[in-house]
């Protein structure tokens, strides 16, 4: 008998038709013979909508309320998928975050899972029932609600896994696995076989939107095999595991990540002397952006300054173009730009280790069809560009061509709406 975990996104309980497959699926997996424990996302797009709906009451919503508002959609997810279970015949019984035993830190809106004591879970699971947890969320020490960020129900799944020394976890989305590219704007995109921890993380940290980074990441370090499918067919997904454990050879070229939620800040004719840098980095961490791509360039035109470029996710970008304007006089700057319209594009695969060339062939690729590069970034695995943002779908499909990542005969299936 194995123990499997189960994750269920939004797509797959959108209406109650949806969760009656579902809770078919999962009654499927008990009569095989395995113990079922489950995690569920909020249907559909209520999370957006409770978003929505805090937004038509305040522009500053207190980040405690909030959570207690946004945890609502999973716990009603789970009830519903309790009860359907249950019709079957299977006795299920719904748990919070904070039933199931995840305790977290205290950031409000973005915790982490500091601990799992999945006793209650486990009780039922001996007793031949089926356990069905509300994704995205936990409890602190204040024993306030807190949830764990957008995609937090795969972090969810993957740790009660992990605790629980689950034999697989499978994420159920609205795709048959993990494509090399997007298969909403590459529909020639082939189905990945099998993938290692370390490209599944680049893809997740790079704009990926099947997995998200601190499930993969939990992945890793407990040695959970995952096993990404949908849940709108029977088909074999994409499995990722240990490397030594994969059934193929490394190919040179895995996917393709895109990236729209990048933002692009520029601060032109800084001093060139230590510590200037380490001053504005320093900034942007105390008001909480996480820094993607950097590049500094020696400004020909200016001897003695310097101009500094980086990335961060544009719901971060406000505040940090703020308070970089704020430090002016300590920066001795000419001017600070800010472009939103950029797109990041990111190549990955393990091959590229052992194989010259990629690098040529992708910037080959851009610029037979037009497109400028605006900066560069690489890792053993990975090389990533920006791009216009009005040019980064063209750009994804080109380069995917150019490494021969279309499938021949075949296009991928889209079952639902968003993947996650």
């Amino acid at each position: 008998m194995s123990l499997v975990v189960q994750k269920y996104g939004g797509s797959s309980v959108s209406d109650a038709d949806a969760l009656k497959r579902v809770a078919k699926r999962i009654v499927d997996t008990k009569k095989a013979g395995n113990d079922v424990v489950v995690v569920v996302s909020a249907m559909g797009d209520t999370t957006d909508e409770l978003l929505d709906l805090a937004a038509q009451i305040t522009s500053k919503p207190p980040a405690r309320e909030m959570d207690i508002l946004l945890t609502a959609g999973e716990r009603v997810s789970m009830s519903l998928l309790a009860m359907a279970v249950d019709e079957l015949g299977v006795p299920a019984h719904a748990y919070t975050g904070q039933q199931a035993g995840l305790r977290t830190d205290n950031q409000y809106g973005k915790a982490s899972i500091v601990g799992i004591v999945p006793e209650r879970i486990a009780r039922d699971v001996k007793d031949g029932s089926v356990a069905i947890i509300a994704g995205f969320q936990g409890v602190n020490e204040l024993n306030d609600v807190t949830t764990l960020g957008r995609g937090g129900s795969d972090t969810t799944a993957v740790a009660l896994a992990a605790a629980m020394h689950a034999d697989v976890c499978e994420i159920y989305t609205d795709v048959d696995g993990l494509y090399s590219a997007d298969p909403r704007i590459v529909p020639s995109a082939h189905r990945v076989q099998s993938l290692d921890y370390e490209e599944t993380l680049e893809l997740a940290g790079q704009g990926a939107k099947i997995l998200h980074l601190r499930a993969v990441e939990f992945a890793r370090k407990y040695n959970v095999p995952l096993h990404v499918r949908s849940s709108f067919s029977e088909l074999e997904g994409t499995w990722i595991m240990n490397k030594d454990e994969r059934d193929m050879e490394s190919p040179i070229i895995t996917g393709i990540a895109h990236d729209r939620s990048q933002s692009k800040l520029s601060i032109l004719g800084v001093p060139d002397v230590p510590g200037k840098a380490a001053k504005v980095f320093g900034k942007v961490a105390e008001v909480g952006a996480n820094i993607d791509m950097i590049v500094q360039n020696v400004a020909a035109s200016d001897p003695g300054k310097t101009d500094i470029s980086f990335t961060l996710p544009s719901d971060s970008a406000a505040v940090a173009l703020k308070a970089i304007e704020e430090m002016k006089d300590e920066l001795q700057y000419r001017e600070v730009t800010y472009n939103e319209k950029v797109g990041k594009l990111s190549l990955i695969g393990a091959g590229m280790r052992s194989h010259p060339g990629v690098s040529a062939k992708l910037f080959g690729a851009l610029a037979n069809t037009g497109i400028n590069i605006d900066m560069i970034s690489t890792s053993e695995i990975r090389i990533s560009v920006v791009v216009h943002i009005d040019q980064l779908d063209e750009a994804v499909r080109a380069v995917h061509t150019a490494f021969d990542l279309d499938a021949e005969d075949t296009q991928a299936v889209v079952y639902g709406g968003t993947g996650r």
